[in-house]
């Protein structure tokens, strides 16, 4: 079994240690969209791995949170995920720009790397904020090193590797975006999801997603 790459955090663990307090236990959301769309194959996994590594405390499930509720203001950190084509209600659009540019944080994924999906969520993240567009990040960048060590995003049904993007509002990350696929669905009970062309090393990359989203 090959070996995780886990970057040494000792320096960073009284900074988890003051976030642990200041948020008390983390709770990450799971999006219901477009009136009732949502997707079971996003395994949570990654909210037990958080905690073990650092000083972080999770919910180890994820909440089902519409996203046109109030509630999701409720969540430091939500999940959306799904597989097809759709389109965001008025008053979600309106909510998700709100809570994006509020300080909330959104780790999407592309379920089974669906097309319809990719292009609808592009569709959807042109139409949120002015001016705001997904670009790639470079593996050089914090985020693939806050936790885990990761210098390569490993496709599983082909030798290729793969690329995230991101939004930025103000020169902040308010959304990490994969279309290959971040699910880590061989981890999720019950999904009857294929996977699609999947991200390999996905839980550690959600690792590092989640703790770099609690500390910027």
């Amino acid at each position: 079994m090959k070996r995780r790459k886990f970057l040494t955090t000792l320096a960073l663990l009284p900074v988890f240690r003051a976030l642990a307090e200041k948020q008390g236990v983390v709770q990450c959301a799971n999006a219901i969209y477009a009136g009732n769309k949502t997707s079971k194959c996003f395994a949570d996994a990654f909210l037990t791995t958080l905690q073990q590594k650092t000083t972080i405390v999770t919910e180890r499930r994820f909440k089902p949170v519409k996203l046109d509720s109030k509630e999701l203001f409720d969540f430091p950190f939500v999940v959306m995920t799904g597989e097809g084509d759709y389109r965001l209600l008025k008053k979600e659009r309106e909510n998700l720009a709100k809570y994006l540019q509020g300080g909330g944080f959104l780790l999407a994924s592309a379920g089974c790397s669906s097309k319809e999906w990719d292009d609808a969520f592009r569709r959807e993240m042109k139409t949120l904020i002015a001016g705001a567009e997904l670009k790639a990040v470079a593996m050089t960048h914090p985020l693939f090193r806050t936790v885990f060590q990761i210098e390569k995003l490993d496709l599983a049904k082909s030798s290729g590797t793969a690329t995230l993007e991101a939004l930025e509002v103000n020169g902040k990350l308010v959304c990490v975006y994969s279309r290959h696929g971040l699910n880590d669905t061989h981890n999720a009970t019950g999904c009857c999801c294929c996977g699609g062309n999947e991200i390999r090393n996905s839980l550690e990359v959600n690792v590092n997603i989640v703790a770099y989203a609690l500390l910027h």
